[in-house]
């Protein structure tokens, strides 16, 4: 079955969407979070009660991908709807979000939403000057900053910043907070969820007392290097050696998405909120490492970070609106970030805009009146490509001949070990021609086609990046498990009080 719940409220879902009013929208990522790092995906030892309580009221959604394998990439299927190769985001730290491209924050702010996005940004420089990563981030072209496109407030950083005390340490070097467009160093030690929520919340009391619904993007840096915890956290997994500071700035992240829906339902907006939870890509490292602070799962799939197998990329994901969706309900039909914004278009009734949109409006999904997706789910990173559609996903290098292709069955195959193309040659001719297909009109896209705007200049060549080996590279191992030191701590993991 493609739908199971507890219970289910039938025709009266649709007859609720009619009669509420448009919902206030909160769109939440983590940062390298692995599908087996909470608590809901069956981790038992990571702490996420805030997490797992939340997920209870909506739908979790077992088969999502994030956009991409990594950062910026995912981050720009969030905003546009639209694979990143079609705009020139081919990693992270690579190329910006153009101002061409129609953001789900433009959409909704023409619907009357008070819009506004805080913690991580990574789609562009935040000056013209100085980048996080340097001169060679060619900080001026790449200059694209949250309050460009169309956010009435901002609270962001370009890159990654540590999870503790966010804005000291050489993470911070080059890579300031900014308020609405200002630098800032206010209130910025302790947990880094707790210093982006602290934002968050003055927000939505905001869009309250201005009587307007609000668009909320929150992307938290737990658990992206640098990994560092408080000494509260840090308590709770004694023992745990190396592995404890990841866990517990997890946890961290968690206390504030709890702190969240208590201001929710304080503020009696609760009921009425869309809210999405999901990573933007697999655990870091191609195997848990002690040195590196690198103990997320990918559960028992094949791939971590980077890779296009599902570690990589199928990421722990719900969607909770209790005005509408129904609570205690698992879907397991795929789904991606590509989705956000044809679906909250969908739902306060917007128009597209008239250009390829690559993913789907999903409330037929969430609300269980469907089986299956029919539009298959592109993923690349360089020129290797990878298509999910149905139950098989098919993997191909655009640059290469279809030698080295390989096609899983993932509903009996979910670690992705055996090629199923040779059984099936029609199906798999047929999958390799949609995704060359699609490569083609991505880099039509990346050219400026889409756009009517005779002065744009794409940024960075088609693709940018090249895979390292021609054909599909099997990961070396699944990865999967979480593996505690029995050393001392090291040093990163020294919570500041």
């Amino acid at each position: 079955m493609t739908f199971k719940k507890l219970f289910l409220l039938g025709g009266l879902c649709l007859t609720t969407l009619n009669a509420v009013e448009k919902p206030n929208i909160i769109l939440m990522m983590a940062d390298d979070l692995g599908y087996g790092d909470v608590g809901f995906t069956g981790n038992e030892i990571i702490k996420t009660p805030e997490l797992d309580s939340f997920v209870k009221a909506g739908v979790i959604m077992t088969h999502s991908y994030a956009g991409g394998p990594v950062c910026s990439p995912t981050r720009g299927t969030c905003l546009t709807g639209r694979h990143y190769h079609r705009y020139g985001i081919f990693s992270a730290n690579v190329g910006h979000l153009p101002r061409e491209e129609v953001t789900i924050s433009e959409i909704l702010k023409q619907q009357g939403y008070l819009t506004g996005h805080f913690g991580k940004w990574h789609l562009g420089t935040l000056s013209k000057t100085v980048s996080a990563k340097g001169p060679g981030r060619k900080p001026e072209v790449n200059f694209s900053p949250p309050w460009e496109h169309a956010y009435d407030e901002s609270f962001v950083m370009e890159s990654a910043v540590g999870t503790w005390d966010p804005g000291y340490g050489k993470r911070a070097k080059n890579n300031p907070f900014y308020n609405n467009g200002e630098t800032t160093m206010e209130h910025l030690k302790g947990g880094a969820a707790r210093v982006v929520m602290d934002r968050v919340i003055p927000f939505i009391k905001r869009a309250k007392e201005e009587l307007k619904p609000f668009l909320a993007v929150v992307w938290f840096n737990a658990p992206h290097k640098d990994i560092i915890a408080g000494e509260k956290y840090l308590e709770m997994y004694k023992g745990h050696g190396d592995s404890a500071a990841y866990y517990a700035c997890i946890t961290e992240m968690d206390e504030q998405l709890g702190r969240l829906q208590r201001e929710l339902k304080n503020l009696d907006l609760y009921e009425n909120t869309l809210q999405f939870f999901t990573s933007d890509n697999g655990p870091k490292g191609k195997t848990p490492q002690v040195g590196d602070l690198v103990a997320g799962s990918a559960g028992s799939f094949s791939g971590r970070k980077r890779d296009l197998y599902d570690g990589g990329v199928r990421v722990p994901t719900a969607a909770v609106w209790p005005a509408k969706l129904p609570s205690a309900s698992l879907s397991d039909i795929p789904a991606s970030t590509l989705d956000y914004l044809p679906t909250i278009a969908g739902i306060v009734g917007a128009p597209l805009p008239e250009w390829p949109i690559d993913g789907i409006d999903i409330m037929p999904q969430l609300l269980g009146q469907v089986s299956e997706r029919d539009k298959g789910i592109p993923m690349s990173r360089g020129s290797l490509m990878a298509l999910v559609k149905g139950k098989y996903k098919y993997m191909t290098n655009s640059s290469d001949t279809n030698v080295n292709d390989v096609m899983y069955d993932l509903s009996s195959d979910i670690a992705e070990k055996e090629n199923v193309l040779k059984k099936m040659p029609e199906l798999g001719a047929q999958l390799r021609a949609e995704i060359l297909a699609l490569d083609k009109s991505f880099a039509a896209s990346h050219a400026g086609k889409d756009y009517k705007n005779p002065d744009f200049v794409p940024v960075g060549k088609y693709p940018a990046i090249k895979a390292g080996n021609k054909g599909v590279i099997q990961p070396k191992n699944n990865a999967s498990g979480l593996k505690d030191s029995k050393s001392k701590k090291n040093k990163k993991t020294k919570g500041k009080k």
